[in-house]
């Protein structure tokens, strides 16, 4: 992991057209979506911030913290949204790094707890996170695993 490097989008800024159009590829969201929210966080409108892990100049890994991850609980927030790992770099341990990254960084800002849905089970419990409820994801048949951590 020493090879890598985990920022926030504050640090690198000007990789905010590159980071926005990489989360729109992984997520299919609008890259306008990631934009606003990014600038929001850039012109210090919110503590709710980008982070990325680069390798070199290459993003590997990424999340973002934004008020609603796109579910029905918006008593729950806010929520670490769009976590993704390039395939070739996942079980290295670099997503589970850039969560811990986040949490710290949110608690420094007295951000917490945080929250995030997902389909996965037994990665997000290894890094800390607890399963708390299930919610209804918008536009969702299924229901989705609501996590907290604390």
């Amino acid at each position: 992991m020493n090879e890598y490097r985990i920022i926030t989008l504050r640090e690198r800024a000007d990789l905010k057209d590159m980071a926005a159009e990489w989360f729109h590829s992984k997520w299919g969201v609008p890259k306008e979506a990631y934009l606003e929210c990014m600038n929001a966080y850039l012109n210090r409108e919110t503590e709710y911030g980008w982070y990325l892990c680069l390798d070199g100049e290459k993003i590997i890994s990424g999340m973002g913290v934004i008020e609603n991850d796109f579910h029905d609980r918006k008593d729950l927030t806010p929520n670490v949204c769009a976590v993704y790992t390039e395939k070739e770099y996942r079980c290295k341990g670099i997503a589970g790094r850039v969560l811990n990254y986040v949490v710290e960084d949110c608690r420094k800002k007295d951000i917490s707890p945080l929250y995030l849905i997902t389909n996965h089970i037994g990665f997000y419990e290894k890094y800390g996170w607890e399963f708390l409820c299930m919610v209804q994801g918008d536009d969702e048949l299924e229901m989705t695993r609501m996590y907290i951590h604390r």
